[in-house]
This record gives C-alpha cells, sequence and structure tokens, in this order.
C-alpha cells in the first residue's frame, strides 16, 4: 500500500486523516466505533477556562446537505479536561490536538499557558472563529490585526505548535491565514462552519435556538476547498483542511488544493466509524493511481485554463467548429468514489 505518513509542520502523523473538533467528542466516546490510533489525529472539543452550559435546545438541525449547530461550545472547562480526560489519553499512539476558546484573549493565552506542560498534548489548535458564542459580536478570525495579535500572546505562553482554525465567513481568508502566520501560527486549519439557517414556514419556528448556527457537512465542501486552496497559495506554514469531507476522494482533493492533512466531523455523525475507514481507502486510490506516497498529491492542483493546439495568437473556439464550446464544458467535477 502507498505510504501515507504526513508531516504537518513538526509534527509528523501516521496518516493525514484527523477528526474535527466537536464531534469526537473527548475521543472515549468514539472509541467503539473508531479506535483512535487508526487517524492520524484527533482533535478535541473545544475547551475554555471556565465550563459553558451551550445554547438553548434545540441545537441541532439536518438539512438538505449537512447539519446546523448551534451548541455553543458547551464543556466543563480547563480544569476537568486536565483531571479527568488528559489521564485517559496517556500512551495514545496518535497526536492530540487540543482545541481552546475563549470570549477574551485572556482566555486563551491562560489556557495555552495551562496545558503548556502537558504531555499529552501534541498541538494546540485556536477556536478564533465559531459562530455561535459571539452575542452578535464578529469572531476574532474575522479581523486580520486582532488576529495576529492574539495568536502573538499565546505563542508567547506556549512552546507547543499552534494551529489557528479560521472562519470561512470573511472575504479574504487568506489575509487571515497570513496575520495567523504573522502572530508565530505554526498551521492553519481551514475551516470553521458556515454560517446558516433553516426555518419550518408553517410555524415560523427557525431549525436552531439561536435562529442562525454553523453550518457542516457535504453542502460546504467546494466552499471549504476553495478556503483551503486560498490560504495554502499565502502561507508558507501547513494547511489542515476541513469541510464537507466524506470519502477518500475527498481527502485527495483537500491534499491536492495544498494541505497537508485534513479533518472529518460531520460524516461521523452518520457513520461513527467512517473517519476510522479512511485511510485504508485512501490507501487504495492511491495504490489504484500508481502513487506510492500520499506526500505527492499535495499541492499538484493546476491551472485550470486548458490550451488547444494551433497556430499561436489564434482565437479559441472558432466559429462553427464547436472546439470553444467543448472547452467552455471543461472537465466533469470531482465525484466521491
Amino acid at each position: 500500500m502507498a505510504r501515507l505518513e504526513v508531516a504537518i509542520g513538526p509534527i509528523t502523523a501516521r496518516n493525514p486523516i484527523f477528526s474535527a473538533s466537536g464531534t469526537y467528542g473527548h475521543g472515549l466516546e468514539m472509541t467503539g466505533f473508531t479506535p483512535i490510533e487508526r487517524l492520524g489525529g484527533w482533535v478535541s472539543k473545544t475547551v475554555t477556562l471556565h465550563p459553558r452550559h451551550g445554547n438553548p435546545a434545540p441545537r441541532l438541525c439536518e438539512t438538505e446537505a449537512g447539519l446546523i449547530n448551534s451548541i455553543g461550545l458547551e464543556n466543563k472547562g480547563i480544569d476537568h479536561y486536565v483531571e479527568h480526560v488528559l489521564p485517559t489519553l496517556v500512551g495514545i499512539d496518535s497526536i492530540v490536538v487540543t482545541n481552546i476558546g475563549g470570549e477574551r484573549d485572556e482566555e486563551l493565552v491562560e489556557l495555552a499557558a495551562r496545558l503548556d506542560g502537558q504531555a499529552e498534548v501534541d498541538v494546540l489548535e485556536l477556536n478564533l472563529s465559531c459562530p455561535n458564542v459571539q452575542d452578535g459580536k464578529l469572531p476574532l478570525a474575522t479581523d486580520p490585526a486582532r488576529s495576529e495579535a492574539v495568536v502573538r500572546r499565546v505563542r508567547e505562553a506556549t512552546t507547543k505548535p499552534i494551529w489557528v482554525k479560521l472562519t470561512p465567513n470573511v472575504t479574504r481568508i487568506g489575509d487571515m491565514a497570513v496575520a495567523a502566520e504573522a502572530g508565530g501560527a505554526d498551521g492553519i486549519t481551514a475551516v470553521n462552519t458556515l454560517l446558516g439557517l433553516s426555518v419550518d414556514w408553517r410555524s415560523g419556528r427557525p431549525g436552531v435556538a439561536t435562529v442562525q448556527g454553523g453550518y457542516s457537512g457535504p453542502g460546504i465542501k467546494p466552499v471549504a476547498l476553495r478556503s483551503a486552496w486560498e490560504c495554502a497559495k499565502r502561507v508558507s506554514i501547513p494547511v489542515v483542511g476541513v469541510g464537507g469531507i466524506t470519502s477518500a476522494d475527498d481527502v485527495l482533493q483537500f491534499l491536492a488544493v495544498g494541505c497537508a492533512a485534513v479533518q472529518v466531523g460531520t460524516s461521523a455523525f452518520s457513520d461513527p466509524s467512517r473517519p476510522g475507514r479512511l485511510a485504508e481507502e485512501v490507501g487504495a486510490l492511491l495504490d489504484a493511481a500508481g502513487i506510492g506516497d500520499v506526500r505527492d498529491v499535495i499541492g499538484t492542483i493546476r491551472d485550470g485554463r486548458q490550451h488547444t493546439p494551433g497556430a499561436a495568437g489564434s482565437p479559441s473556439g472558432a466559429a462553427g467548429d464547436g472546439a470553444g464550446r467543448e472547452r467552455d464544458r471543461g472537465q466533469p467535477c470531482a465525484s466521491k468514489t
């Protein structure tokens, strides 16, 4: 089988498949379906400085092509995480990424400092982009200057690698990635959920109590893929792609646009064992394509313009030959296998 090991900055993972924050809890909840060791890495549910009860119900709403959530970062806080969760991860043969979030910069700095000495934690992922806890305020990850400043402060508080999770709800996500890199980030996670809304027109009731929530699932993959591509073009640090991944083909598409690894989230709701099978399926696709190393796929996207043989300077799609119309059609969009 093809080699699947990948390097994500200073971190080496056995394969490019990570769980995404929020869908695997704190790891043990999913071990009956997918042993953590089958993944390249596992990302915790967001941990905050103090316990959070989260948003009122309903907090989940299924849509035609995904899920809208408004959980609100419910968790038991950093003390519980350090005292009760991290001990269960001792000896885990997989990369452990702890996702941290907060409403103030100081909270993120304190969280990073608290986790700096925890040997079980390999990477910190800064959640600067949650759409469900801002009380009408924009997430940090919509402001390049603020993002750079808080990343720099967190960088000073820890020696651990830092990934910054960005929101797609901006005009130029590449600018946000550049700001995170300037602040000292070691990697970019692209992307968090899109803002979405669902409503029952008969009753007027929204799908989630907060009216809008974070939209995830297969429907956001083209947006996530473009966002990851834009980030990968703009920064020299690794990009971890996330958003709508359900198949091995999806994984390889994210690698092709420049991602070093991927995270799988919403698809685990419908099939909790899915993330654990993806590495084997990626290997099978690479074997069938005659590719011996998954790293040979990374960044292979090409210029989309098609070039037709002919005299230099001749107009494309000359009247009557149909060539222009064929070129306009391009190639079929990539489909799942």
